[in-house]
């Protein structure tokens, strides 16, 4: 950037004071976007890094007040140096911006910073002094001069918003140190009672989540990262165990509606159970005879027992929420006709059907040849998909790729590869999935490409395949992969299942819907308000971002169900201040893998107990035993509880 005034961020210092613009140094360390909301351009920035003046009718001394103010009313309460220090400091710099500073303000402003940026025991007061204390030695005139003329500091405008690394990470949002915090002190209810405020499937994500938050945990700097996704799937089976139920208190809005949903996955569950604690009626539609969509129908036993998920939706539908079960819309009942008789719509369809190879034959029914979605759809039913056949080869590096080749083996293939046209590097599926995979016996076959279906009778009988070479980076930023002429080879399978991707089905839609859609054949939608050209339909999940996340799904699912509820009351549906944040902290990177932490590791992570492989390629039940209470307090206790806060001055 080169717009830029002043910069302390990162403590990176670029003094642009006095210069003329096409002087100015440019900022190398972040990126400041010059607008946050529609109508509300970035004149500043001051956060946990430092601070950032892109004009100079920013009062440096009323922007620490708005700051220090905002620390003081977000800290914990459980950490005496930050709780009483930031009192101070924002009292102190209030009566200076209200003209009644006095000389030793400045000293004890920088002294007191100081004590609670090396006393404090989380990152709240650990980074808001910092701005401060830059603030201190940069503009040291702006201050005196505040001090010294007496005179009242009008009060700008700003916008903040508490945040932390894995919460930045988290699509949803959890409010993960809040939960971990909870645990580490043994209490496992309010745990649940934080996660549940805006995800109601703890146990289902407990499991099953992919786990963007890990991956921003300043943990992983010192030593590993915390355990999040298990520590969640402990308080929901703490709470199965203990209580059997979870209580859930519906807050009506001011009108209540008729909302229907379709589709019983994690989106729509959790669009109906936001909606339901509004007080709307819902009526949720579902082809299958259960709930969970692509996760009941696609990730298998091992990995999330069906029990749990059940469980988790039930309590869902104990708030009152209607669900038809067997319910094809567009085949038993018109989408035109459920619109009709709703206030809104919400369509949350995953992702159900399979991307073609592209190879010569895998169009002709051969016996043996079995996409995967219906692969797993079928093993999940508790069915052999191909009895007669022993050879699998899978196609494709994501996660149902990986789920096909580990559920082979539990319903009795002895001989299970993988074939993946780039290396383990780039493969999407979750590197612990991976692993386990290869623990379990799955033979790879990396930088491989099949090219033709070998049939006999009309059965599979093998696959030719061709090596590959990367070349120069696609548009996903991933080396391409380049045949090599000649290297042909042939692998024998008699079951061939393409996993290489997944594909939306949007047959419900009719002409008279009039729904945008895109050439992926995904749903368009707004993206701060998911509704869609038609006013009364709104959606999420795979159907408008193609094959994603579960915890990307239910985010979708509870952005959806506040502009419902908006609609049904005659509000306004725009972006919110969340939102705004949100497109403001993907400039403004909120975890800096190279951040210097300050103090030792060397806690390593708790990892679960897991079956030996031998024994569970065996079995369908679940792989990995829980946390132990203590086992989970103890991990709890890792937690830097990296809170911290970011403010504009717009």
């Amino acid at each position: 950037m080169s717009d830029i005034l002043f910069s302390s961020w990162g403590g990176v210092v670029v003094d642009n004071r006095g210069k003329e613009p096409e002087n100015y140094e440019k900022i190398e360390k972040v990126s400041l976007p010059e607008q946050f909301a529609q109508d509300e351009n970035i004149n500043a920035l001051i956060g946990w890094y430092g601070f950032l003046l892109r004009v100079q009718d920013v009062n440096i001394v009323d922007m620490c007040r708005a700051y220090l103010t905002a620390i003081q009313n977000e800290s914990c309460g459980k950490c005496f140096t930050c709780r009483i220090g930031t009192k101070v400091l924002s009292d102190t710099l209030t009566r200076i911006c209200q003209g009644k500073g006095q000389d030793e303000d400045l000293e004890v402003l920088s002294r007191l910073a100081e004590v609670i940026r090396e006393g404090s025991k989380c990152n709240i007061g650990q980074s808001g002094p910092v701005s401060l204390l830059d603030a201190l030695k940069y503009f040291a005139k702006d201050f005196e001069n505040a001090i010294q003329g007496k005179n009242p500091i009008p009060e700008g405008n700003y916008r903040y918003k508490l945040t932390a690394p894995c919460m930045d990470a988290c699509p949803i949002h959890l409010d993960i140190p809040g939960y971990v915090e909870c645990i580490k002190e043994g209490k496992f209810q309010e745990s649940l009672s934080v996660i549940t405020n805006k995800l109601p499937l703890p146990g289902t994500l407990g499991r099953v989540c992919v786990r963007p938050c890990e991956e921003h945990c300043r943990r992983m700097i010192l030593d590993e990262p915390i355990s999040i996704k298990h520590l969640k799937r402990f308080v929901a089976d703490d709470n199965l165990e203990r209580n059997k139920g979870m209580s859930f208190k519906p807050t009506p809005s001011e009108k209540t509606g008729k909302v229907a949903i379709i589709g019983a996955g994690p989106g729509g569950l959790t669009c109906a159970y936001h909606l339901a604690l509004m007080g709307h009626e819902v009526t949720v539609y579902e082809r299958h005879g259960e709930p969970g969509g692509m996760a009941a129908m696609g990730i298998p036993d091992y990995r999330l027992p069906r029990d749990i998920l059940g469980f988790e939706a039930d309590q869902v539908q104990k708030m009152g929420v209607t669900m038809r079960y067997n319910a094809t819309v567009g085949k038993d009942v018109k989408l035109s006709d459920i619109e009709k008789e709703s206030d809104a719509v919400f369509i949350a369809i995953g992702a159900q059907t399979n991307t073609e190879m592209g190879i010569k034959g895998e169009d002709k029914g051969y016996k043996g040849f079995i996409p995967g979605v219906q692969y797993l759809q079928e093993v999940n039913m508790g069915t052999d998909p191909y009895p007669e056949g022993k050879k699998v080869l899978v196609v494709g590096g994501g996660n149902v790729a990986i789920d096909c080749v580990r559920c082979s083996f539990r319903i009795g293939k002895d001989d299970v590869n993988l074939v993946y046209r780039r290396t383990k590097k780039e493969m999407p599926a979750d590197h612990v999935e991976i692993s386990d995979a290869e623990e379990e016996g799955v033979k790879f076959h990396y930088l491989t490409n099949p090219t033709r279906i070998l049939t006999k009778k009309g059965k599979v009988v093998g696959v030719e395949c061709i090596r590959m070479e990367l070349g120069e980076p696609d548009e996903s930023g991933r080396r391409r992969p380049v045949p090599v002429e000649g290297s042909e080879f042939v692998i024998d399978c008699d079951i061939l299942v393409p996993a290489i991707g997944q594909a939306i089905d949007l047959e419900l839609l009719e002409s008279e819907d009039k729904v945008e859609t895109t050439r992926r054949n995904t749903l368009v939608v707004n993206e701060f308000t998911m509704q869609t050209n038609n006013p009364k339909i709104f959606s999420a999940g795979d159907c408008v971002t193609g094959p994603s996340t579960l915890i990307r799904a239910c985010a979708g699912g509870r952005k959806a169900a506040t502009n419902i509820d908006r609609l049904i009351n005659g509000k306004e549906l725009k972006a919110t201040y969340e939102d705004y944040f949100d497109k403001l902290f993907e400039k403004v990177k909120v975890f800096d893998p190279i951040e210097e932490i300050g103090f030792l590791g060397g806690r390593k992570r708790l990892h679960l107990e897991m079956l030996p492989p031998d024994e569970r390629k065996q079995t369908f039940d679940e792989v990995e035993k829980g946390y132990s209470p203590l086992e989970a307090m103890s991990e709890a206790d890792r937690c830097l509880r990296c809170y911290r806060v970011g403010m504009v001055a717009v």
